[in-house]
């Protein structure tokens, strides 16, 4: 089985700030860093570092070639990733004391992927393949209608959440995974909702898909059918949490396909997310295999 994610590559510039910037307002930060980001990328990475052999399949400007060389050290495949003549996409993130984030995004790239481009890398999988997919790059619905009718099992992370969402055709979605603000929407309730009622609200509305709903320091929720699940973070010193989701989410479909139970893979992507968060930045922060696992895993490409 072939394990493909489409999605965005990004250029984070990270803003340390003493708080979140208000309407109208001007700060100062305290430190800047540029680091590899975006959905895809980070997805990726941390499939590829749990040991999954991963092809990524996006659309970069030549300011962002060095975001390739980092994800090939991991042992992602970049084959499918096409450097054109416009800009790579951007990320503008604020970090406040408390170590949570604001993120401003520019598509660059991202938004430039065409369906004729899509054509061509989706033809070389087939039934039985795996796609991970997020909300940052253009023309995800027909995405997930080509790779659906190639028979692959389809993995969306509505992020960011905004209106294209539910023009997206959701249900040819086998697992969803979504932080409790992405759940709530998609679910129809206030983000105020409690939790597990979000839950039981997403697998009634898609109930053909896996639910993997994270809640920040409440852990992760699991549905599907009659099962129920629930994972617990680690106790961590949280230092960033960019990536957090990202990392989740690349763990939990590493160890599925490493044979895990759902509550293994849960259990397993929470204490990846957990180390995550203990580390600055998004991709460079995705624990190890080794530090996952208790082993030594290194990707290979097909």
């Amino acid at each position: 089985m072939k394990v493909l994610v489409y999605g965005s590559l990004n250029i984070d510039l990270i803003f340390s700030v003493g708080h979140i910037v208000r309407p109208g307002e001007t700060i100062s930060g305290t430190a800047l860093t540029r680091s590899a980001g975006g959905k895809g990328a980070n997805q990726a990475a941390a499939l590829a570092k749990a040991g999954v052999p991963v092809k990524l399949a996006g659309k970069i400007g030549q300011d962002g070639e060095f975001l390739l060389s980092l994800l090939e050290s991991y042992g992602a495949d970049t084959s499918l990733v096409t450097v054109y003549g416009g800009a790579t996409g951007q990320a503008i993130i604020q970090l406040d004391e408390n170590r949570q984030n604001a993120i401003i995004l520019y598509g660059g790239g991202n938004r430039e992927i065409t369906e004729g481009e899509i054509k061509a890398v989706i033809s070389g999988f087939s039934a039985g393949d795996m796609i991970v997919l997020q909300n940052e790059i253009s023309h995800t619905a027909e995405i997930i209608r080509q790779a659906k009718s190639r028979g692959m099992k389809i993995c969306l992370n509505p992020s960011p959440y905004d209106g294209s969402v539910e023009s997206l055709p959701l249900d040819m979605v086998d697992i969803f995974f979504v932080n409790e603000i992405e759940g709530a929407a998609l679910a129809g309730e206030p983000p105020s909702a409690a939790v597990p009622a979000v839950l039981e609200k997403l697998a009634g509305r898609f109930p053909s898909a896996e639910i993997l709903l994270t809640a920040g320091k409440d852990g992760a929720y699991y549905a599907f059918r009659e099962i129920r699940a629930k994972g617990t973070i680690m106790d961590v010193p949280v230092v960033d949490t960019t990536g957090a989701g990202d990392t989740f989410t690349g763990y939990f479909l590493a160890a599925r396909l490493r044979g895990y139970t759902e509550q293994q893979a849960l259990d397993t992507a929470c204490r990846a997310a957990s180390i995550a968060v203990s580390r600055p930045g998004a991709m460079e922060a995705v624990p190890l295999a080794s530090e996952v696992f208790g082993e030594s895993t290194t990707p290979q490409h097909e």
